[in-house]
């Protein structure tokens, strides 16, 4: 820290690195900004007065089996359940089990491991800290982490779902946005999920004059009809279903292609259950929201499906450029002002 310039630091302390950090923060206080403890413990073996702690002979049993099977990618299982199934990360593992350390060495890394106890140090320490652990390991359990919090003075606990010995690789941003807070005081407002995407809304012609003629019963029967038609073609067509809308939906294709011929195909279909649907279609960029889409391209398309006629497909030459070259034809509707959207805007009727 000297050699950079560096007064204060934010110290991050994980796994068996716990004890050396509480050390530093207990003996160079002013040198420390924070203390955040990942996923650690002052004490692994058992005591009278460490209840929580494991057995020797588990321990023994544990350190055994790294210690034969390391450099195969020994206790992934156990260290990183989140990537138990992953046979291509088991390999890497292996191979940076080799990479950093030899069978001899890890058994005098774990000894050194086993004779530790940085209880001591607790009292001593005073600089803020942040306590992380996650509430489903079993290489190192809850109760360590709220032994922590517990024993230093004004510490933070945040406790976190998983399993994983290290943050990096089940959903890290739940561990970045902790440290995040608790270093600045603020969290940032995570960014927008975007995504180019080409939107479908459907609306069924006429629906009220439609659903009084033949009352909220059959009108309810042909809805679901409606509805389950519509959730089976988008899918089997590798599209996205976002929603239903009462007389129409909004899905999602990654193509503009497939997203016509889709709309295509549902017209007929609902065109046997004497239904007449009218279609826009966009491609743009959208956010992605928990269980919805958003965006200026989101009402581009809802403002073209509302411009098209009864068993008209109307798409913008947004899609029609995107096209070109494909069997796809269209007839030319002009330039149109849509609501709410500034400028006019050409649109094609497919034919």
């Amino acid at each position: 820290m000297d050699a950079v310039g560096s007064d204060q630091a934010a110290i991050l302390a994980a796994a068996g690195a716990g004890p050396v950090g509480l050390m530093f923060a207990a003996t160079r206080p002013e040198r420390v900004k924070a203390l955040i403890l990942y996923q650690t413990t002052v004490r692994y073996l058992w005591d009278e007065d460490y209840p929580i702690g494991v057995p020797q002979e588990e321990w023994d049993r544990a350190a055994a089996e790294m210690q034969e099977g390391w450099g195969t990618g020994a206790m992934l299982d156990l260290v990183f359940p989140s990537r138990a199934g992953d046979e291509r990360f088991r390999t890497w593992y292996a191979k940076l089990q080799r990479a950093i350390s030899s069978p001899a060495v890890i058994a005098k890394y774990q000894e050194a491991e086993r004779d530790v106890d940085a209880r001591s140090l607790l009292s001593a320490t005073t600089v803020p800290t942040l306590v992380i652990h996650r509430t489903d390991s079993e290489w190192s359990p809850i109760a360590h982490g709220r032994y922590l919090a517990e024993h230093i003075e004004g510490a933070k606990l945040v406790e976190l779902p998983g399993a994983d010995l290290a943050p990096y690789w089940d959903r890290p941003e739940l561990t970045l946005d902790a440290i995040e807070e608790f270093v600045t005081g603020e969290r940032r407002e995570a960014p927008r999920k975007r995504q180019l995407a080409t939107l479908v809304f459907t609306d069924i012609v006429d629906s009220t004059k439609k659903a009084e003629a033949m009352g909220d019963r059959r009108w309810h029967v042909l809805i679901e009809l409606h509805d389950s038609t519509s959730r089976d073609l988008v899918e089997s067509n590798a599209g996205h279903l976002i929603k239903t809308t009462g007389d129409g939906i909004l899905a999602t294709f990654d193509g503009p292609g497939r997203a016509i011929r889709s709309a295509s195909i549902l017209q007929d279909e609902l065109a046997r259950a004497d239904l007449q649907i009218r279609i826009g279609i966009h491609t743009g960029e959208i956010e992605i929201r928990e269980s919805d889409i958003g965006g200026i391209a989101v009402h581009l398309a809802a403002r073209i499906m509302a411009e098209a006629g009864a068993g008209e497909i109307l798409v913008s030459s947004t899609v029609r450029d995107l096209v070109v070259g494909s069997e796809l034809q269209f007839d030319d509707r002009g330039p149109h002002a849509l609501k709410g959207i500034e400028g006019e805007w050409e649109l094609y009727s497919v034919s």
